[in-house]
């Protein structure tokens, strides 16, 4: 009896990770793994060997805990800002004032406590692709057994339906084809073989291996366990998926440069504001509760709970539009979008096979569009889009690929046809074109038939019609092989064999997979079934060609150009071919003609700065692995791109996570996907994300209005505060009436600004650079200039009310209502950075126009209500008074004004 520990001997194509195994004949195989190809492994090995690898699984992390994602909250400049304030305050007995930052700090925490709570579920959505059992042989007898108990050497049997468990070597395989989608990329089926591959080729092109999380699509087969657990291909997509810590957003990093901007604007207003109170004879404390409200004035306090509703309401909106935000910064991110790597299959096309055009000598055929029931397999009928049957060429065309068919079949009124992609699509084309297939097939009823292997390259069926016919479809080149005549016209003519194949060339040069057809009737009858030693037959008459293609979705294009028109490029990443890709990009218009694609073999021999380059000028990546398209992504982050990737399957994971933001297919997409991704498309659909990035950007231009509002009452509290103690005057407002401005006043306008309908250019101006600032040199040139204005204005109503002998706290409520009615005013000059005040209607946004009434009225009743009026410290208003704060708000909006103008002119 052979141990339980398997000791493999180098050989050529053994690697530094192990032996190549799809470049193994089938029989060493199993004599490096010690198996048996009929046997199996004993059970004492298979234990042995249980214990050595382990089990047949990806493992679990642990989430983060509670107490872990509340402690980050308060990671931020601003927070330790308002902790310091309240520290201070309590240390001077400030408690009202210590209160209300209090209060501010903890609805901050609960906030992004809430919105954090979410584990990262890719590696436990990875475990529902692999299948709890698998049918194996062991002790020469078939078991049932769990799959996370399959070891190396276990001898696995394959049929149609069945997810693969692990990585197998095939040993033995019949008409077996692989639906492996998830992994590569690929549309169609790949056929199985069991013969070796080169050493060289790639994950896609490994014909000899079957992979975990793969699923047969018809044929059976054996395989031996090569690679269970994080070994297989599955299980180093899940540990690169660890690996990948998602960046941080556009956001995050503009959020990161303002807080730190803020932060060193509190700093040097409260050491100059300490410095010059110290010199002019202030008491220390006094001067600390003047520090604090510096603090309180400068950090808007209101800007988490103002983000937070502007990017809900920015992921209710995109929710509207088909795209599911699982992360709230995501919606930002979108909009910041410079560069989009789109998965082909699936998001820039339909993810449905379809005859696009046929070929025979009396000259080709285009078909009409198919009925559009979305992806899948299975399709809907079709309306007719010919009343009268083919006949001629097309009509032998037609029925070899509805005869030569595996696809199920059934009336248009009856239900759906399910089956191989290529030959549902080939079903379909019978029908548009006028051929029912199920009463042809029942006129024609099959006597033998030969299924499609990987060996033979055809398939072909003898049928009764008045006598046996055999009819024929595979690879153009070898049923070239197989005939001797043409037909056209009615005629059987000599074979023209390259007149053939620059028609199959030129169909192929199209994107087009090709099939040729032939037939011939037969002299003597076939008995029913008999498949024994049958030979290739010979003798044929080709009939024609038919070229099908996965083709783009309605809509794609015009996205695309959207997308163009918004500074976005678009480049195609793609698990397919490079001719199929290059023809769909042409078709999207995807890049200058001729369009540039790189191959997974041309990105394998490429340096990190070497594609940094090439992706510079690509615009297709085609025949990609899961570690290429990873590749891809830091390479255009290393340009500086904001990228954001879109994916369906198992392979895409790293991708999604390491790209600033993931896109990920809702309907035909992977459990993987989804929860690696940012952004989620319920309808799979390129058409969606332009759309998306639309709202995305509307989500950052309420964020940047909302900001400036905020930070034009920061700078007009900073400047009142600091004039005011240097020219000897007292404290224009407390810590508390501060706060009340920043949270309750501003808070509730600011809030309302969120839900803008955004500006009517969005799509028209280049995307942000990464760089740019939450708000740009502009913006603070009208900030200060506003808030300098605020400033002087509110020491105007203070002076004005001490010279008319008023008391301290009729003083502060002059200037605190002065930056309350300015503020109200201001509020409509952010609605636009370009535009003037009056042509934002204000019908635009009615919440805002409510809410500013409400601000006022709230701010009002607290000036006559004495539990607001003692923690504020202010007094209500006079009526002279109110005449001059209606000249300090019309002044704002007139500087406002005048400065967007002479911006305008540059």
């Amino acid at each position: 009896m052979v141990s339980g520990d398997v000791d493999v001997r180098p050989s050529e194509t053994t690697t530094d990770q192990g032996p190549s195994w799809h470049a193994l004949p089938a029989e060493e195989t199993v004599a490096l793994l010690e198996s048996s190809p009929t046997a199996g492994l004993d059970s004492e090995i298979a234990a042995a060997r249980l214990e050595r690898h382990g089990p047949n699984e990806f493992g679990q992390d642990e989430p983060r805990r509670a107490s872990l994602i509340l402690l980050a909250q308060f990671k931020s400049p601003l927070i330790y800002i308002l902790l310091v304030a309240l520290v201070v305050t309590i240390a001077i007995a400030e408690y009202t004032d210590a209160g209300v930052i209090g209060a501010v700090l903890v609805i901050n925490a609960v906030i992004g406590f809430i919105q954090e709570r979410k584990a990262d579920r890719s590696v436990h959505a990875l475990m529902e692709l692999a299948a709890p059992r698998s049918l194996v042989i062991r002790d020469a007898r078939e078991q049932d057994i769990p799959s996370a108990e399959l070891v190396p050497g276990d001898l696995v049997l394959l049929t149609s339906g069945t997810r693969v468990p692990a990585d197998l070597r095939l040993v033995r395989v019949t008409s077996l084809e692989v639906d492996e989608s998830l992994l590569t990329g690929e549309s169609s089926p790949v056929g199985k073989t069991d013969s070796p591959v080169d050493p060289s080729v790639q994950v896609t092109d490994r014909s000899s291996m079957a992979f975990m999380g793969s699923v047969v699509a018809s044929g059976r087969g054996r395989g031996i366990v090569v690679a269970t657990g994080l070994r297989t291909e599955l299980g180093g997509i899940a540990e690169s998926i660890r690996e990948q810590e998602p960046p941080p957003t556009p956001l995050q990093q503009r959020m990161r440069r303002f807080a730190n901007v803020i932060a060193a604007v509190v700093l040097a207003s409260t050491v100059v504001a300490f410095a010059v109170g110290l010199a002019l004879g202030e008491p220390v404390d006094e001067m600390f509760l003047t520090a604090v409200a510096l603090a309180v004035a400068v950090v808007p306090e209101g800007l988490p709970v103002a983000f937070t509703v502007a990017m809900a309401l920015g992921v209710h909106r995109m929710a509207q539009r088909n795209a599911i935000v699982r992360s709230l910064p995501a919606v930002e991110t979108l909009g910041s979008t410079d560069t989009i790597g789109s998965d082909k299959t699936g998001t820039l096309t339909t993810n449905r096979m379809t005859a696009r055009r046929a070929w025979t000598l009396e000259g080709s055929v285009e078909f009409g569009p198919t009925h559009d029931d979305g992806p899948g397999p299975a399709i809907e009928a079709a309306d007719r889009h010919h009343e009268a049957r083919p006949d001629g060429a097309l009509h032998d065309v037609l029925s070899t690929a509805l005869l030569a068919n595996e696809a199920e079949a059934v009336h248009p009124d009856e239900g759906t046809r399910r089956g191989d992609p290529t030959e549902v699509a080939l079903l379909e084309a019978a029908w548009r074109s006028g051929i029912d297939p199920v009463h042809h097939r029942a006129e024609a009823p099959v006597m033998t038939s030969v299924p499609f292997e990987s060996a033979l390259r055809y398939s072909y069926v003898v049928v009764d019609e008045d006598g046996p016919v055999l009819r024929l479809k595979g690879a153009p080149e070898r049923v070239l092989e197989l005939c001797a005549t043409m037909r056209a016209d009615g005629l059987d003519r000599p074979l023209d064999r390259q007149l053939v194949l620059d028609a199959a060339e030129e169909l192929a040069d199209g994107g087009l997979r090709v099939l040729a057809t032939a037939e011939r009737r037969l002299d003597a009858p076939v008995e029913r079934d008999d498949r024994r030693a049958a030979p290739d037959p010979t003798d044929l008459t080709l009939t024609g060609l038919v070229g099908l293609q996965d083709p783009a979705r309605p809509g794609a294009r015009a996205a695309i150009d959207r997308c163009r028109q918004a500074g976005i490029r678009v480049v195609m990443i793609t698990g397919d071919h490079a001719a199929t890709a290059c023809a769909i990009a042409k078709d999207l218009g995807l890049g200058e003609e001729p369009v540039t694609a790189v191959t997974g073999v041309e990105l394998e021999s490429m340096d990190d700065r070497e594609l940094q380059r090439a992706v510079h000028e690509a615009d297709v990546f085609a025949r990609v692995s899961p570690d290429h398209k990873l590749r891809i992504v830091h390479a255009l982050r290393a340009n500086d791109q904001v990228v954001a990737v879109t994916g369906d399957g198992v392979n895409d994971g790293p991708a999604l996570r390491a790209a600033d933001i993931g896109v990920a297919m809702g309907l035909g997409g992977t459990d993987v996907a989804r929860e690696a991704s940012d952004i989620v498309l319920t309808d799979d659909d390129f058409v969606s994300i332009a759309n998306a990035v639309e709202e995305g950007r509307v989500v950052f231009d309420n964020v940047r209005k909302v900001t400036y509002f905020l930070l034009s009452t920061g700078v007009a509290a900073i400047v009142a505060i600091i004039t005011s103690l240097a020219a000897g005057l007292p404290l224009p407002y407390v810590p508390a009436a501060l706060l009340w401005l920043n949270v309750v006043t501003n808070g509730v306008q600011d809030v309302a600004l969120a839900f803008d309908p955004g500006e009517p250019d969005a799509l028209d101006r280049p995307p942000r650079r990464r760089g740019e600032g939450i708000v740009d040199r502009v913006l603070w040139e009208r900030t200060v200039l506003t808030g300098v204005t605020m400033a002087v204005g509110s020491l105007w109503l203070l002076i004005w009310a001490m010279d008319a002998g008023l008391s301290a706290a009729e003083q502060r409520g002059a200037a605190l209502t002065t930056l309350v009615i300015a503020m109200a005013a201001h509020v409509y000059n952010a609605r636009s950075e370009r535009r003037s005040i009056v042509t934002t209607h204000v019908r635009g946004n009615l919440f805002l126009l409510v809410s500013t009434l409400v601000a006022l009225a709230i701010h009002l009743g607290a000036s006559y209500w004495a539990p607001t009026q003692a923690v504020l410290q202010i007094e209500p208003v006079t009526a002279p008074g109110w005449a001059r704060i209606g000249v300090v708000a019309v002044a704002v909006v007139l500087v406002s004004e005048l400065h967007k103008w002479l911006r305008s002119r540059h």
